[in-house]
């Protein structure tokens, strides 16, 4: 925007005095002008290669002419009247299908004297250039977020010992609105970095169209001019969102400029405020951290009247897409092989998960978060569980059993209880008893089949009376039942004494002399 340029009498007199051998300290304290603005007319005055009486020869229009550029000559009425307008048409420019030329149409509609469309073209970009000389890409409303960590760190103070703790700062901004959100994380790792992302989405209340991270390793692998590999996390936190992963091009600072220059305004205006502060955790820093930043996204734009904030309530927040009904959760990863029965084990729980029959044998990846598990073979999902944390017991989908083994997929205590209390009280209890035994699931279910399918094969009259000897025994398993029943005993009155089963005849028993 134009400035008021001093008059021809004050640069006779600057370009007199520095002919006599004055230096620019003199000079600038006799005339009263600033030494920049001393050492551009200087400039001028040396680029035109005239001498002082070539100069003094000049009329004050000759002399304007020369040392009074266009841009810095005063406005007339027409031109501040433009140049007033054109905060709203920078604002509006980031609306989806407004166009330079639709804005000109309306400003001639209302101010038909006013300027044609090459010089309201021409005056726009010199207002830009002032208004925010180092950064020219235009973004579009709701299209990227650029993150980035600050430099500089801040503390935190641990309340029992007195340590002071350093911290890194995360920052992000939109690039249409330029509305900056800041929160302090423990440290740069993906966990924290992927977590402070989140938070910003949840901060802006929407998901723009892409985020675009320096090449951290928290979020790029790879880096490349193409094609950089992405950190297979990162990239499933923003397929959870519906974004897209545009990592800054290397050795491109225009890339970067907008989240630069909101860390360089962070440490002015946030920072400065915050380390009179002692903060004992996180949340108490990102506390005190929230107060300044929204200080600064209320604060007016350079050459706007209007802020962060209100740019982003009336362009940017109605373009953003909608954030997912429930939040990103952080998955980790183990690689397991199928077992015999079409289940694999997740180490950390003990727990066991159908996978379809097909892949008996083959090793997979399982991706478990905390709610939930998945499994993967050549990239594609074959499973999705619930995640379940009891220890050595088994989630089946019945889809995933061959047709054999679907009945085992039925296998449950509550079952079993059932079918035991169907029959006889003692029955019941001991199958509860072959249950209560510390063993492999697996292991208790198949004693229990074989208990109960004796009601089938002697009835339920001689299972309920091997059942009741086999409590007095105290010893319960399948193979107890089973010896009751084939040597009769369970059709034997009871002796006062308690009556154990006769034991095998087998080469290999030592016998009681042994241990004389």
């Amino acid at each position: 925007m134009a400035n008021n340029p001093i008059s021809m009498i004050k640069i006779r007199q600057i370009l007199r005095l520095h002919i006599q051998g004055r230096s620019k300290v003199q000079i600038a304290a006799q005339t009263g002008i600033s030494r920049n603005t001393l050492k551009k007319y200087l400039k001028e005055f040396e680029a035109s290669k005239l001498t002082f009486a070539e100069i003094s020869e000049l009329s004050d229009k000759d002399l304007e002419d020369l040392f009074i550029k266009p841009e810095d000559k005063p406005l007339n009425d027409k031109l501040q009247i433009l140049f007033s307008l054109f905060p709203t048409v920078d604002k509006e420019l980031k609306k989806k299908g407004v166009t330079r030329q639709m804005l000109w149409e309306q400003y001639k509609q209302k101010n038909p004297d006013g300027v044609g469309r090459s010089q309201f073209n021409f005056y726009y970009a010199q207002w830009k250039d002032q208004v925010n000389p180092t950064m020219r890409m235009e973004h579009t409303v709701g299209d990227k977020l650029f993150v980035d960590f600050a430099g500089e760190k801040l503390n935190i103070v641990d309340k029992q010992t007195g340590e002071v703790q350093q911290v890194e700062v995360f920052l992000a901004i939109l690039g249409a609105s330029q509305l900056t959100y800041v929160e302090a994380v423990m440290t740069q790792q993906k966990e924290d970095f992927i977590a402070a992302c989140e938070g910003a989405l949840y901060y802006y209340g929407g998901v723009p169209a892409a985020i675009v991270p320096d090449n951290l390793k928290s979020a790029v692998i790879k880096s490349s001019k193409y094609e950089p590999t992405i950190n297979e996390t990162f990239a499933d936190f923003a397929e959870h969102y519906g974004t897209t992963i545009l990592p800054a091009r290397a050795y491109r600072p225009r890339d970067k400029a907008l989240v630069e220059n909101a860390v360089r305004l962070s440490y002015t205006r946030i920072y400065s405020k915050v380390r009179d502060h002692t903060c004992y955790s996180l949340e108490e820093l990102n506390a005190a951290i929230r107060i300044p930043l929204e200080e600064h996204n209320n604060t007016l734009l350079k050459g706007r009247n209007y802020s962060r904030r209100q740019q982003f309530e009336e362009i940017e927040r109605a373009a953003l897409m909608p954030l997912p009904p429930l939040r990103y959760e952080m998955k980790k990863q183990l690689f397991a092989t199928v077992m015999k029965n079409g289940h694999l084990s997740l180490g950390p729980d003990k727990h066991y998960y159908s996978v379809p029959y097909r892949f008996i044998g083959r090793k997979v990846k399982v991706l478990y978060s905390r709610h939930t598990v998945e499994i993967y073979y050549n990239y594609e999902r074959i499973a999705l569980h619930t995640r379940t944390k009891s220890a050595y017991h088994y989630t089946t989908d019945k889809d995933h059993l061959a047709s054999t083994h679907r009945f085992v997929s039925d296998w449950t205590p509550e079952r079993f209880i059932s079918w035991g209390e169907s029959i006889h009280e003692d029955v019941k209890l001991f199958i509860l008893k072959i249950l209560d035994r510390r063993q492999h699931p697996e292991q208790a279910y198949k004693s229990c089949i074989g208990v109960l399918g004796f009601a089938k094969k002697v009835g339920n009259e001689r299972l309920i009376k091997a059942c009741q000897r086999a409590l007095g025994y105290g010893i319960y398993n399948y193979k107890t039942i089973q010896n009751i029943l084939e040597k009769g005993l369970d059709q034997q009155e009871e002796s006062g004494e308690t009556d154990h089963p006769p034991m095998p005849s087998h080469d290999n028993i030592r016998g009681e002399n042994y241990y004389s």
